[in-house]
């Protein structure tokens, strides 16, 4: 998951972070157990340089105490450098026993081959999976769960919805598109929405737009394939379409990046904006007078269900070609327990895989544990997670999307032209 965090920590991770993180890809899965019968395996990850310095090697500490037969040697570094690496491992052959993973390399993973069938760890470990907050499958199977998730809720501008009449963060499509409106019409440089539409970093299509389908319990999928034409999306993208009409959204969609409508947010250009958690303490440093609240995407009116949240995670999975299965899945195991996996979302400021897990937020912004109770009440929602090509989808959407904005075309062309070339993914 890209975030700021990451940014910072890899800045001060540096060289000796990178020359671990290459040696993945030339590592085989699993060296044999010494004359003491004792196991090394490997995590490749990039979590270690986002957490506190020491913090996730203690955690692996405690894992070997509780497992004396087993060395974990950790292979950490940044993101890309990951990706880049993991995706050279599994065309080798040769990846690490344990992965971090992020929901859109799995498609590929898994039909290469290099992912074990987590369904069938589970059974031949017999691991009760229910209180997994949830799994990460290709055809039936599970291959990624999601360890620790970061969510995206709305953000409100409180005092520009104050100087708009707006005294509430808008909890129908309706509110937020009158909450827009308003806000857009204080006039100067303020506007009610940010929305980012770069089709060099799409992900806005997934956080920004079909976000507003999953939070009112839609889906663009119909039997894991595309369905992109429903009711659901298509009253999203009216709706999006409504308030771009109404001058409702920030100028600068088509070039906007994530980081672009943080910046806007942040300086006080726009009264809402749907963003990672991860962004908060960011925003507290580079504003601090800055008031801001957050709660749940607005629904659809009159819409009473369990409301859909968007998220990414750090992932977990085990190699296919680990020559030690057992072992590495008692570190996934024990990466999902209750206990360390509360302690881990607590360093990562994050929410928990594990639904008897809770973070302690003592320490931190009390909007945190505000997230929390929204992300207890909601349902993680990210559908793009697990799809081939899924960054590719998101830019065929958005390329038709920009079209509909510019006045191109409708509604219904946009949506069957995004069903089309999706189709042709699948």
């Amino acid at each position: 998951m890209s975030n700021v965090a990451r940014i910072r920590r890899v800045a001060a991770t540096g060289i000796a972070a990178v020359a671990a993180v290459s040696m993945i890809a030339g590592c085989s899965s699993g060296a044999p157990a010494d004359s003491n019968g004792k196991v090394t395996i490997e995590l490749a990850q990039w979590w270690e340089p986002e957490l506190p310095d020491g913090a996730f090697q203690g955690l692996i500490d405690e894992f070997e105490k509780e497992n004396p037969n087993i060395t974990v040697k950790l292979l950490s570094g940044p993101y890309a450098s990951t990706k880049e690496q993991l995706f050279a491992g599994s065309a080798a052959g040769t990846m690490s026993d344990v992965v971090g993973l992020d929901g859109a390399w799995v498609s590929d993973f898994a039909k290469q081959g290099s992912l074990a069938d987590l369904t069938q760890l589970f059974k031949d470990y017999d691991y009760d999976d229910s209180k997994l907050a949830s799994q990460v499958k290709i055809d039936g199977s599970t291959y990624m769960i999601p360890v620790v998730n970061f969510v995206y809720p709305m953000f409100s501008n409180d005092d520009l919805l104050a100087q708009a009449g707006v005294s509430t963060p808008p909890t129908t499509r309706t509110e937020f598109a009158d909450a827009a409106k308003a806000v857009s019409d204080l006039g100067g440089d303020t506007s009610g929405w940010v929305l980012p539409l770069s089709s060099e970093a799409p992900n806005g299509i997934q956080n920004d737009v079909m976000s507003w389908v999953w939070a009112s319990g839609g889906s663009m999928l119909k039997k894991g394939k595309p369905d992109v034409t429903n009711k659901d999306v298509t009253s999203a993208v009216e709706f999006i379409k409504g308030m771009w009409d109404d001058g409702s959204i920030a100028p600068g969609s088509f070039t906007q990046k994530e980081q672009d409508k943080v910046e806007e947010f942040t300086n006080g250009r726009v009264g809402l904006m749907i963003d990672s958690l991860a962004h908060i303490n960011l925003i507290r440093q580079n504003n601090p007078d800055l008031k801001f609240s957050i709660s749940a995407l607005p629904a659809v009116d009159g819409y009473d269900g369990p409301r859909g949240i968007p998220y990414a995670s750090w992932g977990i999975g085990v190699s296919e070609s680990s020559k030690h299965k057992e072992e590495a899945f008692k570190l996934v195991e024990f990466l999902m327990s209750k206990k360390t996996n509360s302690e881990l979302s607590t360093l990562a400021n994050a929410f928990p895989g594990n639904t008897d897990s809770t973070p302690d937020f003592s320490d931190s912004d009390p909007l945190f544990e505000q997230a929390f109770e929204i992300y207890k009440a909601g349902t993680p929602a990210n559908e793009f997670v697990g799809l081939p090509v899924s960054e590719d989808l998101m830019r065929q959407f958005d390329e038709q999307f920009q079209k509909l904005l510019s006045g191109d075309q409708n509604v219904k062309t946009t949506l069957e032209s995004t069903q089309k070339s999706w189709e042709q993914e699948f």
